[in-house]
């Protein structure tokens, strides 16, 4: 199992990104929440609301996942970062497993 981090412009841009990956049967579950960020781009220190995206599914998935994202991604370098999980409870495991077979 893995997560997914995504960042996104917005809600609205995370709800779409969302949907589009669960029909796709890619992700299992999608999280999204508001969050402040501070980084460089392009010379200049942006200070922007913007929106947290996390994503459960499989390892195999990811490159399916990547290439989702940046089709619809508002962002021309979006953050879509893999992270692997050690350990998880095992029938949220078997849930997640389950639902990325289909």
């Amino acid at each position: 199992m893995i997560l997914i981090y995504v960042t996104c412009k917005d809600l609205e841009e995370s709800k779409k990104i969302s949907k589009r990956l669960l029909e796709k049967k890619l992700v299992a579950c999608a999280n999204f929440f508001p969050i402040n960020s501070m980084y460089l781009w392009k010379g200049s220190i942006n200070d922007d609301n913007e929106c947290a995206l996390i994503l459960k599914t499989v390892e195999k998935k990811f490159n399916q996942i990547e290439e989702e994202i940046k089709k619809i991604h508002s962002y021309e370098c979006p953050c879509i970062i893999s992270i692997k999980i050690g350990k998880a409870n095992k029938k949220y495991l078997e849930w997640i497993k389950k639902e990325m077979k289909g």
